[in-house]
């Protein structure tokens, strides 16, 4: 196996990694131990747009242009992680409802 075929590799299972853990964090108890990996995944596009906004000599609505889709393309894994956890803490809190009706009826 050549090199990118490695790195691809390495970066599918750290994706799958990913998400496997924002599913287990999305899951327990604490509401704010699921928003740590979007948080992390946020700062990380904004530093990638500061990063890009202090070396490009271009002009103005150029850069805010690229500021604007740097942002987007890299707040994808945001929205997906987000999107998990929207996904999980409805089903828990739905789950829960049911738990009270369940007890209630008792």
């Amino acid at each position: 196996m050549n090199r990118t075929s490695i790195s691809i590799i390495v970066m599918l299972f750290l994706c799958v990694g990913a998400f496997v853990l924002q599913i287990f964090l999305s899951k327990r108890d604490s509401r704010w131990a699921g928003l740590v990996l979007p948080i992390i995944t946020f700062a990380y596009s904004l530093l990638a747009v500061f990063g890009m906004a202090a070396y490009v000599g271009e002009p103005m609505g150029q850069v805010i242009m690229q500021a604007i889709s740097i942002l987007v393309i890299t707040n994808i894994p945001t929205f997906i992680l987000l999107a998990i956890y929207f996904a999980l803490r409805h089903e828990r809190r739905k789950n829960k409802e049911i738990n009270k009706m369940n007890i209630k009826d008792l």
